[in-house]
Order: structure tokens, then sequence, then C-alpha cells
């Protein structure tokens, strides 16, 4: 089911707050066309920082990809495999178990700033969110929007309440509300609040004022790891 088919009486409630998807055709259509430019134009302008960003990663591990992909949950639920540069060791995922113990942020979520599967390269490439840029081909197939809350982990969406799932209510998106507003200093339900507040009320306005705050931090980067 499409984002626009869902947007005129949609939300739960939790401490009576209500939540609402309530866009317009006029908006989807502008935000959706955004996306196509804008994503075409970034893969084209930044080609050759990708391949320097390849170089790079291969350098360091040969026998590693140079893309990671990842399953996620984008809107309705429905899962998709998003990318990005690999920042990580190639056997990342297995070594996950062993450190969830040391998990520094509250929630379904993992975040460890002196994560040791983390290589060289990829702790620059974090700091900057350059690792991120590959979505930009998520952007262009539609699984993402370049404004949006950013698509969880099918093993964290298990065990997400009724209220939590209310993220999947929109297209997810490279950038959104919680990377502008202090990303790791930031908890699971704090992020939650932040996403439901940006889908109350996302406008193209509120969505080119979050992409300027992302450029201005890939330039002058935060706290990112």
């Amino acid at each position: 089911m499409s984002e626009l088919a869902n947007h005129n009486e949609v939300y739960l409630e939790r401490e009576n707050r209500v939540v609402r998807v309530n866009n317009g055709k006029a908006y989807f259509v502008t935000k959706r066309l955004i996306d196509i430019i804008g994503s075409s134009l970034g893969i084209l302008f930044l080609s050759l920082l990708f391949i320097a960003i390849a170089i790079l990663i291969k350098i360091e591990d040969p026998k590693g990809k140079i893309f990671f992909s990842q399953k996620r949950v984008g809107l309705n639920g429905k899962e998709f495999e998003m990318y990005k540069f690999r920042s990580m060791v190639s056997n990342a995922e297995e070594k996950l178990a062993e450190l969830l113990k040391h998990n520094e942020v509250s929630g379904a979520m993992f975040k460890m700033k002196d994560d040791p599967r983390i290589t060289k390269i990829g702790k620059f490439i974090r700091k900057t969110s350059i690792d991120e840029l590959p979505q930009l081909i998520n952007v262009l197939r539609g699984d993402m929007s370049l404004v949006g809350p950013r698509p969880p982990l099918p093993r964290e969406v298990a065990i997400y309440s009724d209220y939590d799932k209310q993220r999947l209510m929109v297209t997810p998106g490279c950038t959104g509300l919680w990377q502008v507003s202090g990303r790791n200093e930031i908890g699971f339900e704090e992020m939650v609040e932040l996403d439901l507040r940006y889908i109350n009320h996302r406008t193209i306005w509120f969505d080119i004022k979050i992409i300027m705050k992302t450029v201005k931090i890939i330039f002058f980067p935060n706290s990112a790891y």
C-alpha cells in the first residue's frame, strides 16, 4: 500500500497524544519529484567521491566488499535492501551478538562509540556521514525518501510497541529530524518522538530545512558514530 493511500485517518494514541499522517496529493507528488531529481543529481555529482571512497575501502580490506547491504523495514512494514559504504569488518554481523551488552543507547537500537568492528576508513566516512550516500540509490528506487524516519532493522521492529510502529506509516528517509537534532546523544524514545513530530508537521519547506542542516553536518561533522 502506498503512503498516499494511507494519508487520511491513520493514527494511534499514547498518553492522549494523537499522531496523524495527513498530507495532500500535491505534497506527495512534489516530495517524490524532489527525491528523484535530488538523488539523480547527487549520484552524478558525487560519482568521483564514490570512486575515491571505494578505492580506499579496497586498499584497507581488499577481500571485503565496497558496499554493505542490509535488510531494513520501510513503509507499512515492507522490507527492502538498504545500501551503505562498508565501514566495518567483513564479519561485523557475526560479531554483533557479543557486543550487544555494550550498547550505549536505550531501546530498540544498537550504538557503541568505540565499536571494534569499525575500520579506519570506516571511522572517517561515519564521522562525515559519507557512508550513507549510497542510499541515494534507494531514494531513486522509491524504497526511501531524502527526508523521513530512519528505516529500522527487522530485529528492532520485532520489539516495537504499537506506538513505535507509527514510524513505519511513512516512507523512511536518508536523513530526518532525529539526525539533525543530536543523533547519538538521543535515546530511542526521544528518536520516536522526533520522528512522529516530523510526521505530524512535515511540509516541503520542513524537508528542505532538514536537508540544509544535513549538508551542514556533512561539512562540519557532529558526533556521529
